[in-house]
Parts: C-alpha cells; sequence; structure tokens
C-alpha cells in the first residue's frame, strides 16, 4: 500500500496544530491544597516527546525487546533543561522522515513477535475484513499511544487504513502494521498535548503530566483508568496517584531523568579530553562518572529519604575501577560500581567532588575556575551570570614565571573592570576546586606552585572543597534553587512573574520537609502551578 496514501489520511486525521477533541467533559476540580494568592497560570504549550521519552514510550508499548531506529530528532535544550526545550521543539523535514521510517520498523517488529502482537491485539479476527476487531484494536491501543480515548472519527479513519491495506497485503496483522504506524507518526504520539480547557487540564492530560513526571514515560493502564474515572480532579485521587507513581520502583528513573537534566549529565556521554594530558582519559570515563552521580542521587533520595543538601557534602559514593583509579582509592567491586566512603581527612567531598562535574566544568585541555564558578551558580544556586560584551576578550592571561597557578592568572584577569564584574561572581569558586585537574584527579600544586583554595561565597569564608560543601549546603539559595528546577521541568516552562508566589511556597514547603525530593515531587504536583492551565501560545 502506498506510504503517500498512509501519509495523506495521517493528516486528514491529526489535523494541523488542532487540540484533541475530548470524549467528555470532566468534572470540575476541587478547591487546591495550596493558597498561593494571585497565581496567574502560565501559557501552555505543546511538548515533543525527548529521545528518552519517546524511547521509554516504545518501550511501555511494545515491550523491551522492540528495537528503536537509531536517529531521530535530537533533542533541544532550552534554559538548561531538555525538558523546558521540548516546548518549543518542532520537527523539521528530515525529522518526519526519521519518525515514518523509526514507525514503520516498530509496527512491523510488533506484529512479527508473536509475544507482542498477543498483547496488544485483543481479538482473533474473522478475516481481512473484519471490522469489529480492526475498531477493538484501533480503541484499546489508541488509547495507549495517543494517551487519551480516540473519538468517532479518529477511529472511522484509522479503522479504514487497517481495512485497506489489510485488503491490498492480504493479512488481518499486516494491515494492523499501517495502523500502528499511523498512529506513532501522528503529533497525537509525538507531543504532549497538555494544553488546557477553561483554566485547567483535563484528566487525560493530567494523566500524561503525572507520568511524564514520575517515570519519563507514557501513562500506564492503572493510571489511564483513574483518568476515566475522573479521579485527577480531586486533590485525594490526584495525589493518591502521584504517591503510587512515586512509590513504585519505576520513579528511579523519573529522578535520575529529572537531575540528569538539572545537572546536565547527558553531556557526559561525549566527555573529550586529550589523553595526553589526562592519562586516565577513556571512552568509559563519561559514562562510569554519570552513573556515579545518579547512583548517589538515587542513594540520597530513595534508600536513605535525606536532605537533598547533602549531596554536596557526603562522603559517599559508588564508583567502578576505572572511577577508583582517577580517586586514587581502593575499588569496593571487582566488576561493575560498589558503594564506598571517600576518606574523612580527604578534601573530597559530594557532587562537585566527583568526576562529573569536575570534568564537566572544565576544557578539553585544562581545568577552568570560570566554568565551575558559573557551574555553582547556575545550577546550585540558580544565580543569573550575564552574557559578557561582545567585544571583551574573555581569556585568561597565559602562564608565567611570576604567574603560575590559575589564580594568578585570574587575579590579573580581574583587574579589567570589564571582566570583573561577572568574573568576580564565577572565578573565587572555581579556585575553591582548584585541586582537582580537568579531569577531577587531585593535584597539590599547579606548575610548581602550591595552590591556594581559599576564598569567600555570599560573605561565607572557605578554605578547599570541603568548607565551601559546607558553605554551599548553608547557604540560602541551595535548597530553593532544587525546587526551581523541579517546577520547571515539571510544568515545561520558566516560572512567570505570575508563578513566583508558587515557586516561594513550594521552596518553603520544601525546607519544611527537610529538603526531601519525594516530598517536593508531591507539592509540586499539587500546587495551582501544575494543575492550572493558561491560554495555549
Amino acid at each position: 500500500m502506498p506510504r503517500l496514501l498512509i501519509l495523506l489520511l495521517v493528516v486528514t486525521l491529526v489535523g494541523c496544530g488542532d487540540a484533541p477533541v475530548e470524549p467528555a467533559p470532566d468534572p470540575e476540580p476541587d478547591t487546591p491544597v495550596f493558597t498561593t494568592p494571585d497565581v496567574e497560570p502560565a501559557p501552555t504549550a505543546l511538548r515533543r516527546l525527548t529521545t528518552a521519552q519517546y524511547h521509554n514510550a516504545v518501550h511501555d508499548l511494545f515491550g523491551a525487546g522492540v528495537v528503536v531506529p537509531p536517529g531521530l530528532e535530537p533533542d533541544v535544550e532550552d534554559g538548561g533543561l531538555i525538558a523546558l526545550g521540548a516546548s518549543v521543539a518542532t520537527v523539521s523535514p528530515r525529522g518526519v522522515e526519521q519518525y515514518e521510517t523509526a514507525a514503520y520498523s516498530l509496527a512491523e517488529q510488533a506484529m512479527a513477535t508473536p509475544a507482542v502482537r498477543a498483547a496488544i491485539v485483543p481479538c482473533s479476527p474473522a478475516g481481512t475484513d473484519d471490522e469489529a476487531c480492526a475498531r477493538q484494536f484501533v480503541e484499546s491501543f489508541g488509547l495507549r499511544v495517543w494517551r487519551r480515548p480516540l473519538d468517532g472519527e479518529e477511529v472511522s479513519i484509522l479503522v479504514d487504513i487497517v481495512l485497506e491495506a489489510a485488503r491490498v497485503r492480504g493479512e488481518f496483522h499486516l494491515g494492523l502494521e499501517y495502523g500502528i504506524a499511523t498512529l506513532l507518526q501522528s503529533p497525537n504520539f509525538l507531543f504532549r498535548q497538555e494544553l488546557g480547557k477553561n483554566g485547567t487540564f483535563d484528566n487525560y492530560e493530567m494523566a500524561s503530566r503525572l507520568s511524564f513526571l514520575f517515570w519519563n514515560t507514557t501513562p500506564d493502564e492503572a493510571l489511564l483508568a483513574a483518568a476515566a474515572d475522573g479521579d485527577l480532579s480531586s486533590d485525594e485521587g490526584l495525589r493518591a496517584q502521584a504517591q503510587r507513581l512515586l512509590d513504585s520502583p519505576r520513579s528511579r528513573d523519573g529522578v535520575r531523568n529529572l537531575f540528569t537534566e538539572i545537572y546536565g549529565l547527558h553531556a557526559l556521554d561525549s566527555l573529550s579530553k586529550d589523553p595526553t594530558l589526562f592519562e586516565h582519559m577513556s571512552p568509559e570515563v563519561g559514562p562510569a562518572a554519570r552513573e556515579e552521580t545518579l547512583l548517589g542521587i538515587e542513594h540520597l533520595v530513595f534508600d536513605l529519604e535525606g536532605d537533598f543538601r547533602g549531596i554536596y557534602t557526603t562522603r559517599t559514593t559508588f564508583v567502578d575501577r576505572k572511577l577508583a583509579s582517577i580517586y586514587n582509592i581502593r575499588a569496593p567491586a571487582r566488576e561493575g560500581f560498589g558503594q564506598t566512603e571517600l576518606p574523612e581527612d580527604g578534601i573530597r567531598v559530594g557532587l562537585l567532588g566527583q568526576v562529573s562535574v569536575m570534568a564537566l566544568a572544565s576544557h578539553p585541555v585544562s581545568s577552568s575556575a570560570t566554568l565551575r564558578g558559573a557551574y555553582v551558580r547556575e545550577k546550585v544556586l540558580c544565580h543569573e551570570i550575564p552574557n559578557p560584551p561582545s567585544n571583551v576578550d574573555t581569556s585568561i592571561p597565559e602562564p608565567t614565571p611570576d604567574a603560575p597557578t590559575l589564580r594568578d592568572r585570574v587575579t590579573q584577569h580581574l583587574e579589567d573592570p570589564n571582566c570583573a564584574g561577572c568574573h568576580t561572581l564565577m572565578d573565587p569558586i572555581g579556585l575553591a576546586y582548584e585541586n582537582f585537574d580537568g579531569l577531577g584527579r587531585y593535584r597539590a600544586t599547579d606548575r610548581g606552585a602550591e595552590i591556594d583554595a581559599t576564598g569567600v561565597l555570599d560573605g561565607d569564608k572557605y578554605d578547599g572543597p570541603a568548607e565551601f560543601a559546607e558553605v554551599l549546603f548553608e547557604h540560602q539559595d541551595t535548597g530553593s534553587c532544587v525546587a526551581k528546577h523541579v517546577y520547571r521541568y515539571a510544568t515545561g516552562h520558566v516560572e512567570t512573574e505570575g508563578e513566583r508566589e508558587v515557586i516561594e511556597d513550594l521552596s518553603a514547603r520544601f525546607a519544611a520537609s527537610g529538603y526531601r525530593i519525594k516530598a517536593l515531587l508531591l507539592e509540586t504536583v499539587m500546587s495551582p502551578g501544575f494543575r492550572e492551565a493558561g491560554a495555549p501560545r
């Protein structure tokens, strides 16, 4: 059956930017548990599935055995988060072709695998023209794929596609391949259509928001059933489903993705360092460093349910043999990762002492006080660093006999009044970590001169990374920054002026919980910023 016909039918089916038709009006939501005054809901927008969400959704629909073709439309990062980029991302002409290729490949795999076919086809066809079975499949599987019930016209068009393809190809299940491919190419699958109506999200939109926040994937059958029953319109029903998702082991994957985005850890998969300068560098270092950080976060959030600010001060970490060699400690396991305690008298503590951050916030050939300071300001404290003027030389002076260390050269750099305003915010922080080279390995000297790691962060003095971590733990913006990141990730946008009180309320609740991430996630779901919808932009 010519694919052009299928594509024309897809266009007819999904329209051009129209919001999906609601199967039935939802009941009015109860009064939210938050009482933040004067909240103005932010405009809503379509959010394209990220690469991770596409893979997760496909595996939930068809099983872990299907192979997702490589080379899909790349993610877009905005404001430091892929979750924000998803709200502004479109699909290029090349991306349309890639999604089409993936859709047909996945459909073919599904129908060629007996176990998958049995799981998603709820009936046994009587022949190639079994309209009842085709309709039953479209309604049941379409609900899973599009995360909402299909309306009558949508069902009819898809049934026609299935039956016509089955007639041409001479087999019912071969016809279903075209129905599946049509569902997977639709904007109703590729975009999260959480646009809201009359100031609120309907139950199916809320199910999608919950599932992608907690599991980073499409809603499961229990969540879709709760949406069908109208449970997500009430405080009790919404919190119950949020708690169910959070209690599931799958929420670990969601939290891992959350902090992968917050800390920019996806960049570690393509980490590049000069191996002639860093003898421990290898292709395995970046992914291993990413896993160390995520295992530590997972341990703190789920196993300990501890104060999240402790991620900056903890001496507990998880390393493999490669990372152990960089840290110059004994590997806790012969294969894979094992938990270990860093030396109590050492300066390496917490997230900022790990290879992940030290290597990311450095140059390929050297460390960088500026990059490391900017990392802390922007990702840990949520402080904004203005861009430098276009005509200003931002490079650090080269080493000289009189200025061998980075601190010496930064001091010279800060004498330029055009640079001092911004670099004073960043460089002193980065200098606290100069005992770690561009890969994160300890060093006592820089070009033969002893490293001075003292400094002041917003009025609080420190001497070295361990003391800096304690200062950071107590900083007034450390906890509130986590709350802000989580809110942005959950809602897919930077908070508007009308939402600032919601952020302040969430920050206060986060602090009252003892800075527990699980509590913050639940409070975010119950906040008006997550539940209320402005007009689509």
